[in-house]
């Protein structure tokens, strides 16, 4: 065949399919060496396949190359052809042509011949055929086609006449740039073949950027065809950040709304599946109101959706809601929620099959954890949520001991551990501070009745997470689902300590146990991968699972369990101590390394501090005893000094200061001078100057004020602040050096001088921790007490003369 620059026409290539490139493939398929068998395919079909791939090679234009395909196509689909088949189209054709066959189609060239139907249906289905390798789904050249498959799929196509005149103008100033071949005419299909190169940038740039094709329908095995292209790349490891980056996300979203061809089979399904992958923030962050228009829709259509056809929904609606954030939500976002739980009422409220309600729990989950209770419903529905959560809950886990859970199962129990999350803080709290001050609860009109039954249906469902989690042992430590059963325990041991304390006390062995092996593992990234593909998902921790996690969701229990006689003893028995100031000590070293805008404040610290503390007061004996203490003194000297300078850590510094202070005063005294410089010294002298400084004079002789840097914290850190001075107190008695320390570096005249220009101090209870140092101090060193006297003899009426004791 003469090669050609005119445009190729349906007559040509028809021709050709039937005569020239049989005949070639006849003439050159003789020399051909036998290759693998494609599967699916007859002997002689094989045969012909193998000579239409031998013309295909050695073609000299795009006409060959088409004729050559058409013949390839019309004898083996794409997905009957083996991966070393693919790969000699795919070296004979390249990624050129099918692009260049796109570009031609959108703009609507008239020099092509062909109807832009065919030059799509064409280009597509080679890519779509490509795609299916995996190797060539991640070739450059195959994903600098998305934007224009993309484009397909959102706006469609139109005729051959209405794309010439939507072009025409464009084609004119720009052939010259815009044609593959180099030509000023309009791009066609027959330029001379280039194995191997990559589309001009000029054309498929443009094709992306500057052409929009006019709307209209796609035939639907050219939209399946780009949604296979589509979907293959979205299941590669960089996949879903492909696609984002190719503008996916509001294309599809487009398409959906506009009800493009497979927009709902298939657009939806994709969506989805980029909206449950590790980019699903970015996603939203980035193309929010496209998201929020689509999830308005999703709303609509599931609000009008038959009730059976809207239990069917119930599964897929989570994968389009926005992670749960602390910014205030959008008043479309708002309604849409609106929408659901209006329709998601009557289905909570009615007689549901197993495999119905697990979807129906998990949708009121998710929409709980994105607005709280406020749009769900009146008091009295959500109390029938929370129970039907409960029973759920009970029904599942208080099976006989070696019953397995199904992943459905197991997705269910969660949906229900986090509606009981949201639902225990405020039953837990309902009516314990009747003060007009207190926030209205998220349970609007919850009444203290309907509290109480709330908590009752929370403490059966608890009893059977109690129960469960007797039944395992230490080779499953590492099961998903069991984390999310221990973190629901959890949070229910930090709000309610009265309840079940003989089967908690019963079952610490284990939670402890637990905590233990996930901090010894360290980081799980199989965890933190199924965390990240929950319905309901945990933002604070997804994709950020460290092997401390555990411990911290058990820290506020252990906190309260310390100070109970019974629990302690068994923590004790547990080496609970050791392994909380391990957690310390892994603390402080990231916290070392931060510095001015990057330290971050971390609750889990000061609770841990807080049950040490616990420890330090009511276990005297273990605490002179146990290494642990030792390690944790050592540690104190070194972060108290650094703490007290980071503002933002002030109430860690507190009770850090508070924890040294109270082991302090269980020391014997020193046998020879504390050298400057040492741990001891060093954490004395900033305990000293920390305590100071949370008092300045108040104005003209009146009340004490708190320092400016205290202020904020002062409802977190005054009881620490006292019971640091009483401990202050005790030091002084067990450890008589530190009197000339405090005269040294000026504390004792510092908070002499504070008392004798302030009537008072904030309240009573700091002037009596206040007193109770200074009668110490008095006490043991007789320069001290001469100094006291000396203040307390001055005329006015300073809060020194309020302290009596002072004056015995």
């Amino acid at each position: 065949m003469a090669e050609s620059e005119s445009p190729i026409s349906q007559e040509e290539v028809s021709s050709q399919h039937h005569s020239n490139s049989e005949e070639q493939c006849k003439a050159d398929g003789s020399s051909t060496a036998p290759e693998p068998e494609t599967k699916g395919l007859s002997a002689a079909q094989q045969d012909v396949l193998e000579r239409c791939l031998h013309a295909l090679t050695h073609a000299k234009n795009d006409s060959h190359i088409l004729a050559a395909l058409l013949l390839i196509t019309r004898l083996c689909p794409a997905n009957q052809l083996d991966r070393e088949t693919l790969h000699r189209v795919f070296e004979a054709v390249g990624f050129n042509l099918p692009a260049r066959l796109l570009v031609t189609a959108i703009r609507g060239s008239e020099g092509s011949g062909l109807p832009p139907e065919e030059l799509l249906s064409l280009g597509t289905a080679l890519l779509a055929a490509l795609s299916t390798d995996l190797d060539m789904a991640t070739h450059p050249q195959l994903l600098s086609t998305i934007p224009l498959l993309l484009g397909l799929l959102e706006n469609g196509i139109a005729d051959s006449q209405k794309q010439t005149q939507h072009n025409s103008a464009s084609q004119t100033n720009n052939s010259e740039e815009s044609c593959p071949n180099g030509n000023s005419t309009s791009c066609d299909t027959d330029t001379e073949h280039n194995t191997g190169e990559d589309v001009p940038e000029s054309s498929l740039g443009e094709g992306v950027d500057g052409v929009q094709p006019p709307a209209s329908k796609l035939d639907e095995a050219l939209a399946a065809d780009c949604y296979q292209v589509l979907s293959t790349v979205c299941s590669l490891p960089r996949g879903p950040d492909q696609l984002l980056s190719r503008g996916a996300v509001p294309a599809l979203c487009r398409a959906v709304l506009k009800k493009q061809t497979l927009s709902h089979e298939k657009g939806l399904p994709l969506l989805a599946h980029l909206l449950s992958s590790n980019i699903r923030e970015r996603v939203w962050s980035k193309h929010q109101s496209e998201l929020l228009s689509l999830l308005a829709t999703i709303s609509q259509n599931f609000s009008q959706a038959p009730n059976q056809d809207r239990l069917d929904l119930c599964s897929s609606v989570p994968q389009f809601l926005p992670p749960p954030t602390a910014e205030p939500l959008t008043k479309e976002l708002q309604d849409s929620v609106s929408s659901l739980w209006a329709s998601l009422r009557p289905l909570v409220q009615g007689k549901l099959s197993i495999d119905h309600l697990g979807p129906v729990l998990v949708l009121s989950a998710c929409l709980l954890d994105l607005c709280g209770w406020e749009p769900t419903g009146s008091p009295k529905f959500c109390c029938l949520l929370v129970n039907r959560a409960c029973v759920e809950v009970r029904m599942l886990l208080e099976e006989p001991p070696g019953t397995q859970l199904s992943a459905q199962q197991q997705n269910t129990l969660t949906a229900c551990y986090r509606i009981m999350e949201a639902a225990m803080e405020q039953a837990c709290t309902q009516g314990s501070n009747p003060s007009p001050a207190q926030p209205e609860t998220a349970i609007a009109g919850l009444s203290l009745q309907q509290s109480r039954q709330v908590l009752g249906v929370l403490e059966e469902a608890f009893s059977a997470v109690i129960y469960y989690l007797q039944q395992v042992d230490s080779s499953s430590y590492d099961d998903p689902f069991l984390f999310a059963t221990f973190r629901s325990l959890c949070a229910w041991l930090a709000e309610e300590t009265s309840c079940l304390k003989e089967e908690v006390t019963a079952l610490l062995p284990f939670l402890i146990g637990y905590a233990k092996h996930h901090l010894q593992k360290g980081k799980d990234k199989g965890l933190a991968d199924w965390m990240s593909k929950l319905s309901v998902s945990d933002c604070s921790q997804t994709g950020t699972w460290s092997g401390e996690n555990a411990l911290r969701y058990l820290l506020p229990a252990l906190c309260h369990l310390s100070a109970e006689e019974g629990p302690r003893k068994v923590l004790l028995s547990l080496d609970t101590p050791a392994l909380l100031v391990h957690f310390l000590n892994r603390g402080w070293e990231v916290l070392r390394t931060q510095s001015g805008k990057t330290v971050k404040r971390d609750p889990s610290l000061e609770t841990a501090c807080s049950a040490l503390l616990n420890f330090a007061v009511t276990e005297p004996d273990r605490v002179r005893t146990d290494s642990c203490f030792a390690s944790l003194e050592t540690m104190l000297s070194e972060a108290l000094p650094v703490l007290i300078h980071k503002t933002r850590l002030l109430v860690l510094a507190a009770n850090c200061c508070t924890l040294g202070l109270m082991i302090g005063r269980l020391k014997s005294a020193s046998k020879g001078p504390v050298e400057s410089g040492s741990g001891p010294r060093r954490f004395f002298s900033c305990a000293l100057r920390f305590l100071l400084g949370a008092l300045q004079p108040g104005e003209k002789g009146g009340q004490a004020r708190l320092s400016p840097v205290w202020e904020p914290y002062w409802d977190e850190v005054s009881e620490l602040w006292r019971l640091g001075l009483q401990a202050l107190g005790g030091c002084v008695n067990a450890q008589p050096w530190i009197t000339a320390l405090a005269r040294e570096d000026g504390w004792l005249q510092n908070t002499l001088s504070l008392l004798e220009s302030s009537s008072s101090l904030p309240d009573p209870h700091s002037q009596h921790a206040l007193e109770e140092a200074l009668c110490a101090f008095a006490h043991q060193c007789p320069l001290c007490r001469q100094d006291i006297r000396k203040s307390t003899k001055r005329d006015g009426r300073s809060s020194l003369h309020g302290m009596k004791e002072l004056k015995d």
